[in-house]
């Protein structure tokens, strides 16, 4: 790469490790922002970052982009909503023409939505390096289209960075070499831990009565998106019953996400007057949340870690989870549908028999470093691109 300078000389600028860094849905978003943030201390990265729009609700992505400083993507896909297939294909679809412009050392996928998947398989067919962080959790129930992404990009990437012990043996197990696999901790902590002083700051207490000068009262959380729990109309009502009944006893706030709120309208649902439902909420907002609540009640994976590093009880409204270390060692306990044992747990804890739990390894607020210093020491800066031709 050249440049003229003041007199008119060439002056050589070292190459750069070209990285493309991929977000598809807002569960990528506090993953990727340590990772973006860490990337820019290092002037031998080029850092690039894709949307492929997966979420396009301003609600659901363009809010933490603004709060947690990540910088505007440099390309926007624009895929939208869809089947998982329609999804996927339009993925794959356009991302080819940004990775072959780009020509990047190496494409960088969080998580476990369809993006990751798509863009992971573009990219080895051109001949690109990927890096998945959250690598080898397994749920071990391939009903669950996540768990499908999951087992895919892990035979694919090159780079798998885990969050915990178990991760290593899934991957091991399915014939990943060890060499391939980091220990890394996790980087959804990272952002936890660097926006948690802010976000406690937050003005949503006051705004839903929960707090009164310095004092929080007791309130839960709740969250449900999966279509397992929310699309079948017996099925959420079985839960809502479960919930209001704990909502008899302290409130619930709800953030309900758009897939929730319209099945939540399908089905007519009334519930108890102590169950808020108010609209998908900001990162900062949602972290407050969390960190001051006496219970949480999800579906989701990221929340399952979120409250043990803060260590707030986690209800887990599911049969199976890819996070066992929230179990093993955190504050999660996994409850399950049936809204006699939801409420059992729910009523132990507000009787203060909580599930004791500890911090995992690593997830100290340093994942986004470890996995930055792997790829510069295992792919450092150079001409080692490699050429990407178009698929014939």
């Amino acid at each position: 790469m050249l440049y003229y300078g003041s007199f008119g000389r060439k002056a050589f600028i070292p190459m750069a490790l070209k990285i493309i860094n991929i977000v598809g849905a807002r569960p990528n978003l506090p993953k990727i922002a340590p990772l973006m943030r860490e990337m820019q201390r290092h002037p031998e990265i080029e850092p690039i970052l894709v949307h492929t729009g997966q979420h396009y609700d301003a609600t659901l992505s363009d809010i933490f982009f603004r709060q947690m400083g990540i910088p505007a993507p440099r390309v926007n896909l624009e895929v939208g909503s869809g089947s998982h297939a329609v999804q996927t294909a339009e993925v794959l679809k356009r991302i080819e023409p940004v990775l072959l412009e780009h020509q990047p050392d190496l494409v960088l996928v969080v998580g476990d939505v369809n993006s990751t998947i798509a863009v992971s398989l573009a990219a080895v067919k051109l001949g690109i390096s990927v890096a998945h962080v959250e690598a080898g959790l397994r749920s071990f129930d391939r009903g669950m289209p996540e768990e499908i992404n999951r087992i895919l990009t892990d035979a694919l990437a090159d780079y798998l960075f885990v969050t915990e012990e178990d991760a290593i043996q899934n991957l091991q197990k399915e014939g990943r070499p060890r060499e391939s696999i980091h220990l890394v901790g996790n980087v959804m902590i990272d952002s936890l831990r660097y926006f948690l002083p802010t976000a406690q700051k937050s003005p949503i207490g006051e705004d839903l009565g929960l707090k009164n000068g310095a004092e929080w009262q007791r309130f839960a959380v709740l969250t449900l998106h999966r279509p397992s729990n929310v699309d079948a109309t017996e099925k959420l009502a079985e839960l809502l019953t479960a919930v209001d009944a704990i909502a008899a006893q302290v409130p619930v706030i709800f953030p309900v996400h758009p897939r929730t709120q319209q099945r939540l309208a399908q089905a007519g649902s009334t519930t108890h007057p102590r169950l808020k439902l108010i609209p998908p909420v900001g990162y900062l907002d949602f972290l407050c949340l969390l960190s001051k609540a006496m219970l949480v009640l999800t579906d989701s994976g990221g929340i399952q870690e979120e409250t043990t590093a803060l260590g707030v009880p986690c209800l887990t409204l599911r049969e199976n989870t890819e996070r066992p270390i929230t179990i093993s060692q955190g504050t999660n306990q996994l409850v399950g549908t049936d809204p006699r044992k939801i409420l059992t747990a729910a009523e132990a804890v507000l009787a203060g028999k909580a599930k004791p739990g500890r911090i995992p390894p690593l997830w100290d607020g340093h994942a986004a470093e470890r996995i930055v210093e792997v790829l510069l020491r295992k792919s450092p800066p150079g001409p080692h691109r490699k050429s990407a031709l178009p698929v014939t």
